[in-house]
């Protein structure tokens, strides 16, 4: 059995370029999907998020129509429910990397918020990557590794990452509302960002860095990651 640790945004909002606060959180598919396909292989999770509060998750993602489907939608609520490690989460900076087997990030537009300028994520995902051990990041979720800058270079330097894509942001209209997107600033980073059609899943990996585009990235990079810890 291993042991991953799923890096969750810690805000309920997202500040926009005119000072107004969009309500959001975590993606549900994108904590829901991974979640549930390493715990049905008996595989343990545990949640950190920065000052250990309990995550907050984005209702739009528990749309039907976000979701997929009515069926869908309460599939996500069901196994948001039923997972204790949401309402027990650690403090990211109790988490100690050795105690893991692998890294996940779930996205949303939460990570712009807080792990994008979070220090103590960032020395977390420096180590991950040099450790050799899986890093998963998915959607918005790559917007942590802006916090891993060190005088002014990042260890992501020349990695081909994916995430959510400018493309993808303008056609939910908040590209013109947003302070900064995530793939300019991935570029300014010095990754390799590479893409996939909007809205399909796309994954990428490189060494042991394991991207996802968007949403519908989750399901399949969490495969990729079982393929990996199993």
């Amino acid at each position: 059995m291993a042991k991953i640790l799923f890096v969750m945004t810690g805000t309920s909002y997202w500040t926009l370029k005119d000072g107004t606060r969009h309500p959001t959180g975590y993606w549900a598919e994108e904590f829901a999907a991974p979640y549930s396909a390493l715990t049905r292989s008996g595989h343990q999770v545990v949640v950190a998020t920065p000052g250990g509060v309990v995550p907050y998750v984005d209702v739009m993602s528990l749309r039907p129509s976000m979701a997929g489907s009515d069926q869908i939608a309460l599939e996500l609520e069901t196994v948001l429910r039923a997972a204790d490690e949401l309402r027990s989460p650690i403090q990211l900076s109790d988490a100690r990397l050795e105690d893991y087997d692998a890294v996940y990030y779930p996205g949303g537009h939460g990570p712009m918020e807080d792990l994008s300028a979070d220090a103590t994520s960032g020395r977390l995902l420096t180590a991950a990557l040099a450790s050799g051990k899986p890093l998963a990041i998915v959607c918005h979720a790559p917007a942590a590794m802006l916090a891993t800058r060190h005088k002014g270079v990042s260890p992501f330097l020349g990695y081909r990452v994916t995430a959510y894509t400018n493309d993808e942001e303008e056609a939910v209209g908040l590209a013109a509302k947003a302070r900064w997107l995530l793939e300019d600033e991935l570029v300014t980073l010095g990754v390799d960002f590479t893409r996939g059609e909007s809205w399909k899943p796309y994954t990428v990996v490189d060494r042991n860095l394991y991207t996802g585009q968007n949403p519908a990235s989750a399901a399949p990079l969490a495969q990729q990651l079982l393929e990996v810890i199993s």
